[in-house]
């Protein structure tokens, strides 16, 4: 187990390419909106749905 912290740490160290502070904010700008209109589409389908749903069991009971 510690060898393999070690391992993970030396490649964090030597092998990863790190984003400036700039390009670390635009890329969570990016992510932040997508996260949100992602959200509101998962919200406006489950509306739908839920509607229609409704519908279907309000035609089929009355």
């Amino acid at each position: 187990m510690l060898t393999y912290v070690k391992e993970s740490w030396e490649e964090l160290k030597n092998n990863v390419t790190w984003l400036n502070r700039e390009q670390a904010s635009n890329y969570m700008v990016v992510v932040a909106v997508f996260s949100i209109i992602f959200a509101l589409a998962t919200w406006g389908v489950d509306s739908l749905f839920s509607k229609l749903i409704q519908l279907y069991f309000d035609k089929l009971i009355g």
